[in-house]
């Protein structure tokens, strides 16, 4: 390991280097590639060099004992400081195994979010809603954009479905881990009797890709025009400017209606088709890897239930990990942070102890 922070630390210095020249500068391509990599490097590089000060710090007060000829309140001094430092390169080098983890390739794409309303009716379909809105508060936070793509609505202020995407910077990464069954347990809206019931939803997050990473033929494909419409299925648009896009091969149908234009509407449902198609594709190299591990690693088992919202004890459950925390509103108001990076730790820890091969 040490002979690769070696190497990891000489390309930090180098690249360092190079946004210096003004050649470098002025070529904004290069600049930019470097100032990325520059960026996943420097956490490494910060923690080896925290590493470094302590063996070093390590290294002397053990000669110093080894040496001997120390009072008794020096040697105690000395002898807390070879501890100390000890016990931090422990814990550094355990934090540089995982840093020097290969990267999810995907985790720095946009991603498309599917949630659907599943055992529960109408109460599903208000807590697909709900869910809707604690993701879009999480993006908020982060400074992400969300778009909805295709929606079905409910009378009551619910979603059968909802399909939206997510754009920023590490947008996959923090989401990869939310696909799966999410359950609820309060009092619904619409029971008068005040008896808790227990709805789920599935949600699916699809890293968004590029037509390069994907291949499809068009004749695959069947394309399908039909009038947008709201809740109860009231036309809410006279011409059939939605689209409904069926791949043959694999039987994945994807639309969208959010758009006025035609155009748009097929723009955006292509992009889900290529993300659904890389996703099944993801699933099958994935499958013998996520078998060995706790987490399913940025493409979750859809039918495995995830986490419990329990709204008469204010708690939010994630089954994989064993986390509870008792602040199911704040998590609902888009504070999902604990949550989402234990998820991130677990699975790096999962991945280690596996190999860290993917």
């Amino acid at each position: 390991m040490t002979e690769k922070l070696e190497i990891t630390e000489k390309r930090f210095d180098e690249i360092n280097e190079k946004l210096t020249d003004i050649n470098v500068i002025n070529d904004q391509e290069q600049y930019k590639s470097l100032m990325k990599e520059l960026k996943n490097l420097t956490p490494i590089i910060e923690k080896y060099r925290m590493y470094k000060t302590a063996r070093s710090d390590f290294e002397e007060a053990e000669q110093m004992l080894s040496d001997g000829g120390l009072d008794k309140d020096f040697k105690e001094i000395v002898q807390e400081q070879y501890e100390s430092n000890k016990k931090l390169m422990d814990e550094y080098t355990d934090e540089l195994k995982i840093l020097l983890l290969p990267k999810d390739p995907d985790d720095d794409r946009n991603v498309i979010i599917e949630i659907r309303g599943g055992a529960g009716g109408e109460e599903a379909a208000l807590f697909a809603n709900s869910m809707f809105r604690m993701y879009s508060m999480y993006a908020q936070t982060k400074g992400w954009k969300t778009e909805v793509i295709s929606s079905n609505p409910t009378e009551l202020g619910g979603y059968k479905e909802i399909s939206f995407s997510v754009e920023g910077e590490g947008v996959y990464a923090k989401l990869k881990y939310e696909s799966g069954v999410h359950r609820v347990q309060r009092v619904p809206e619409t029971e008068a009797q005040g008896r808790i019931q227990t709805s789920t939803i599935t949600v699916a997050v699809l890293p968004e890709v590029e037509e390069v990473d994907v291949e499809i033929n068009p004749a695959d494909l069947e394309f399908q025009t039909y009038r947008s419409s709201g809740a109860g299925g009231q036309h809410i648009n006279k011409t059939e400017s939605a689209i409904r896009i069926i791949h043959h091969p694999t039987g994945v149908v994807v639309e969208c209606q959010e758009e006025r234009s035609q155009y748009k509407n097929k723009d955006k449902a292509m992009k889900m088709l290529y993300s659904k198609l890389y996703e099944a594709k993801l699933n099958e190299q994935n499958s013998k890897i996520a078998a060995e591990r706790k987490i399913q690693v940025g493409t979750g088992d859809r039918s495995e239930r995830i986490r419990t919202y329990n709204y008469p004890q204010s708690r939010v459950t994630d089954h994989r990990i064993g986390l509870t925390l008792y602040k199911l509103e704040q998590f609902m108001n888009g504070d999902c942070d604990e949550v989402f990076d234990a998820l991130a730790i677990a699975d790096r820890t999962a991945k280690l102890a596996a190999g860290g091969n993917d």
